[in-house]
């Protein structure tokens, strides 16, 4: 190949070259905004878990807190029947 067969293939080459090359900074960027926008639902979704999960544990610790005070009023009955059966 001589330089005169050279320059009319890159003349019909470069604009394909050229499309491709912008269509791959294209993407490039709506993948890096895809990559955002995901880290973003992610961190939103994570707060939410965190949120859910805090709430069950305080419910955990009322319906604890619950129980405990039922499981003392049924032993203070007991001790009174016990007592009351004792000094019989």
């Amino acid at each position: 190949m001589n330089a005169d067969q050279i320059l009319p293939i890159m003349l019909a080459a470069a604009p394909t070259m050229l499309t491709v090359l912008i269509g791959i900074l294209v993407n490039n960027a709506r993948l890096t905004d895809f990559r955002t926008d995901m880290n973003n639902r992610l961190t939103e979704l994570r707060a939410d878990m965190n949120t859910r999960f805090n709430e069950v544990g305080r419910r955990f610790d009322d319906m604890k807190d619950l129980w405990r005070s039922e499981l003392h009023r049924v032993e203070e009955v007991l001790d009174a029947r016990l007592k009351h059966l004792e000094e019989r």
